[in-house]
């Protein structure tokens, strides 16, 4: 006789959190219970048919895989279960006690925040089987593991508070056997139409075959009745597949609660037989962010699952392009090491960037609106694109969007194309500027020349910027510069006259021999200049030197830099340029001189290395008659 061994565990502390969350939070949408259910079951009998390519044994004899849904009115439970690979005891304990992901803290803490909302985080994480918790008092789970012998079995019990009990029994079939024993007031989750509604909204188009049993009144016997299609929609015409269906195959396959933004449906046959469908989402995934973010495409090789995220297919920069693959070409005994040195990849890959890029660009030209949802979402994203695909930098770069100075707001919408096809008539270069916020860019001194000219600058202020820009080198032929820069194409463009010092007072020659004697080696050079028109000085970077942003890149990565030297720019028309040159108390007119640097250099830098001295001397000079 077999013997039963009951042993108890606690549930992980973040597991405790996130049942204690469901069960005593309102959430609108209970019944993706039910989806997630049967999207492991799918999970299972996909990674049973890939196991058996090398395994053929693990089948049991019993190869007509399913997924089976009855419900006992009598004993308020409704029942899921399939005949896929099934779970051993300790693949209970670690898919069913702990979450055993990095970010879970905050994952938990995107749920508290939603939790008096329509839930639209359940699934995203891969926490989908705990929110069984929302509609049932108690679960108990029938499980075995494929290819192992029938007194392998085990029961996981648990009521969804700080425990769950593990028994070994005996299970004839592989597979796992989920009862939920339904709460009171979750009686409609019994009801067959309510079952068959949430099939047909969600899991449809999986490829396995659901079943309901059913009971014939005039025979009084029952039946399954088959509810889903079972078809892989992948697989079928295009023109056959309506949009409707094309959305709820999207959220059945990713567990997105949103509509996609726009997809692309390919049937490709000649050298490289393949068929991919590649979604854009509406919203970018919580932990987008995280180094170990979940992404990548979902593989099939003649159309058996082979497994989930495959990111060979996509470069980083596409992390949020949704979807699956299924390839004729790859072998079906493909490992991640086989991938990642197959030249078919490679090809397939190439394929796929191109389309993902053409997806956007139709997106980009057919709904200017919707494009802009995606921008504001993964936009940030995307400008990765430019360091790590060359290939398609012009690409990449006509589906960057940007704000500037005639934009008039932070809302980042122009594209190069635009600015370009707006540009001066005689003007040679796109112009822009760095900074670190967007009202920093747009109160840049750098820009009064600009402004005065009605020259549109780009104004960056993303963090990626600095380090976009150094691999966008130009566009339509139109090379890139930022403003921040020594350049002589901005006094080619503008009306101004370059500074002739025959032309300017002697006085004022005297004050910048002075100047340049008082700042020594404290900056590169000193010179009058025309660009201001409102700002009596400006810090300006040597063309061949690291920018202030770069500079702020590199030193927050750690690394060190070179003690940045720039050229101090003073306006000579401005009031308080003026005023100091006829200074004559040498201590009182060193003390300016001081002060103006470190007025650029709190706007060039956003900082100064002694605030506090700074303030001490405006203060002191203020006070002066």
């Amino acid at each position: 006789m077999h013997k039963q061994k009951k042993e108890i565990y606690n549930f992980q502390s973040e597991v405790k959190q996130l049942l204690h969350l469901m069960i005593h939070s309102l959430y609108s949408n209970k019944e993706i219970f039910l989806r997630e259910l049967i999207s492991n079951s799918s999970d299972a009998i996909d990674k049973l048919r890939f196991e058996s390519i090398s395994l053929p044994e693990l089948y049991e004899n019993d190869s007509d895989l399913k997924i089976q849904i009855s419900v006992n009115k009598a004993q308020n439970t409704l029942i899921i279960s399939d005949n896929g690979i099934g779970m051993s005891k300790k693949d209970t304990i670690e898919n069913l006690g702990t979450i055993a992901k990095s970010g879970t803290k905050a994952f938990l803490k995107s749920l508290e925040q939603q939790k008096n909302k329509k839930n639209e985080l359940i699934g995203e994480f891969g926490v989908g089987f705990y929110s069984v918790f929302m509609v049932s008092d108690h679960v108990s789970i029938r499980t075995r593991f494929a290819g192992t012998q029938s007194d392998e079995g085990v029961l996981w019990e648990s009521s969804g508070e700080g425990e769950y009990k593990i028994t070994n029994i005996i299970k004839k079939n592989r597979g796992t056997e989920i009862t939920l024993f339904l709460k009171k007031e979750e009686a409609e989750f019994l009801e067959t139409w309510r079952i068959k509604n949430i099939i047909n909204k969600y899991s449809d188009h999986i490829t396995v075959p659901v079943y309901m049993q059913n009971y014939d009144e005039k025979n009084k016997t029952y039946f399954w009745e088959k509810i889903n299609q079972a078809k892989a929609l992948w697989t079928l015409n295009k023109s056959s597949i309506t949009d409707e269906e094309y959305k709820t195959f999207y959220k059945n396959l990713t567990h997105d609660q949103h509509d996609p933004l726009v997809w692309s449906h390919n049937h490709v046959e000649g050298k490289q037989e393949y068929i991919s469908l590649l979604y854009v989402p509406q919203k970018a995934a919580w932990d987008i962010w995280n180094r170990d973010n979940k992404n990548g495409l979902k593989l099939y090789v003649k159309r058996v699952y082979i497994m989930d995220n495959s990111h060979e297919f996509l470069p980083n920069y596409l992390r949020f392009i949704r979807g699956l693959l299924d390839s004729n070409d790859l072998p079906l005994n493909i490992s991640r090491e086989i991938l990642q040195n197959n030249s078919i990849t490679e090809k397939l890959k190439k394929a796929l960037v191109k389309k993902s890029l053409n997806m956007l660009d139709r997106l980009s030209v057919n709904n200017v609106e919707k494009y802009q949802v995606f921008w504001n979402e993964f936009g940030l994203v995307l400008k990765e694109g430019p360091a790590e695909d060359h290939e398609n930098i012009e690409k990449i770069a006509n589906l960057l969007r940007f704000t500037s100075i005639k934009n008039n707001n932070s809302e980042q919408n122009i594209s190069l194309k635009k600015y370009v096809s707006n540009m001066h008539e005689k003007q040679e270069k796109i112009y822009y500027i760095t900074a670190d916020s967007y009202l920093s860019a747009k109160n840049s001194p750098h820009l009064e020349i600009f402004k005065k000219n009605n020259i549109d600058v780009l104004l960056l202020s993303d963090r990626i910027d600095e380090w976009m820009m150094n691999y966008l080198v130009e566009f339509q032929g139109k090379k890139f510069q930022s403003i921040s820069k020594e350049d002589i194409s901005i006094n080619k463009l503008t009306k101004e006259k370059k500074i002739n010092n025959n032309e300017i007072s002697q006085d004022m020659i005297n004050f910048l021999k002075k100047t340049k004697t008082i700042l020594g080696n404290k900056v590169k050079d000193v010179r009058f200049t025309n660009r201001l028109t409102e700002t009596p000085c400006v810090l300006l970077s040597d063309s061949s030197e690291m920018t202030t942003q770069m500079a702020k890149l590199f030193s927050a990565a750690g690394q060190s830099i070179p003690e940045l030297k720039y050229i101090f720019e003073i306006n000579p028309e401005h009031l308080l340029i003026k005023k100091i040159c006829f200074i004559n108390d040498e201590k009182i007119f060193n003390e300016w001189i001081t002060l103006l640097l470190d007025q650029a250099l709190l706007s060039e830098k956003g900082h100064l290395d002694n605030p506090h001295e700074f303030i001490s001397r405006m203060n002191k000079l203020l006070l002066k008659k």
